[in-house]
């Protein structure tokens, strides 16, 4: 659903320089590298920096990781002000606490004129608030299952609690902000946005586990799970 769309909007070059924040694993940042861009990923965690330098170095462009908190804007800021083509964040914004100081930083990082790409859980429609439901319903005499979302919070900002994968030892926090949050941080800095989409599973998407129709895929191809958009400096 993301790889896809955030591939098109960066329209990587051979050569730039791409930001890639909160890079985990290095996921994003190799497939960066892989189409000729010079790399530079950051994250909060150790442990996750460890393991991307660890994956072998692909034949195209580099990779540099970095130690970093996506908070600290003076940090950020001295990766090299005006040096980057574009900034990329991939499903990270719900984990910070913040993100203000990253908006900031990346407008001062990038080029006049470059990009930033980020996605993120929908935050109408994927957020912790969110409930999927199933009910019954009367269509021209048939009774038929309809699926659905049901919202009891959005539009104040809010922490939850949870974990991202079963046995997680301990829970993470959940940062949910309405979009005109999220936006407003862009603006802020002085971004425009120039591309925004939302992906939702296709009709025909296959079913993971047919005793969970409440899950995510084809019976919620109606309603997008994540938004990917695009800032403009």
């Amino acid at each position: 659903l993301i790889w896809p769309v955030v591939q098109r909007l960066l329209d990587v070059q051979p050569g730039q320089r791409i930001l890639d924040a909160a890079c985990g694993n290095g996921m994003y940042a190799r497939k960066l590298a892989a189409r000729g861009a010079d790399v530079v990923g950051f994250d909060f965690s150790p442990t996750l920096i460890e393991r991307a330098r660890a994956y072998p170095a692909g034949d195209e462009g580099a990779i540099a990781y970095h130690v970093l908190d996506a908070t600290d804007e003076a940090a950020l800021r001295a990766l090299g002000e005006g040096t980057f083509d574009a900034v990329s964040c991939q499903m990270a914004f719900m984990d910070m606490p913040e993100i203000a100081p990253l908006m900031r930083a990346a407008y001062a990082l990038l080029k006049p004129g470059g990009c930033f790409v980020f996605s993120l859980v929908h935050p109408a429609f994927n957020q912790t608030n969110a409930t999927r439901f199933a009910e019954m319903v009367d269509r021209d005499g048939d009774l038929v299952t309809v699926f659905g979302m049901k919202i009891t919070q959005y539009m104040t900002p809010y922490i939850a609690w949870g974990g991202a994968i079963p046995g997680q030892p301990e829970q993470q926090p959940y940062f949910d902000r309405p979009l005109q949050t999220t936006l407003g941080a862009g603006f802020a800095a002085g971004f425009v946005v120039d591309a925004l989409e939302e992906r939702a599973f296709p009709p025909d998407h296959a079913v993971g586990n047919p005793t969970r129709p409440l899950s995510w895929g084809a019976n919620f191809s109606e309603i997008p799970l994540v938004l990917i958009a695009r800032l403009r400096r």
